[in-house]
């Protein structure tokens, strides 16, 4: 795998952690933020043709 796909993959997961935090943060804002991150990362990979959800799933 090269080095961009990981990138790319990494930053899907951690975005899906930051969500994840800001829930149980239970801070709306951050939700709001993190969700927006999990967004466009979700689909930067996605329009790479990355498979997110063989790489730990998204909740869409």
């Amino acid at each position: 795998m090269g080095a961009a796909v990981e990138a790319l993959l990494a930053r899907v997961r951690w975005a899906r952690a930051g969500l994840v935090a800001a829930v149980e943060a239970g801070d709306p804002y951050a939700v709001a933020v993190a969700q927006d991150e999990l967004d466009d990362a979700v689909r930067l990979a996605q329009g790479y043709g990355l498979d997110v959800e063989a790489a730990g799933g998204i909740e869409e």
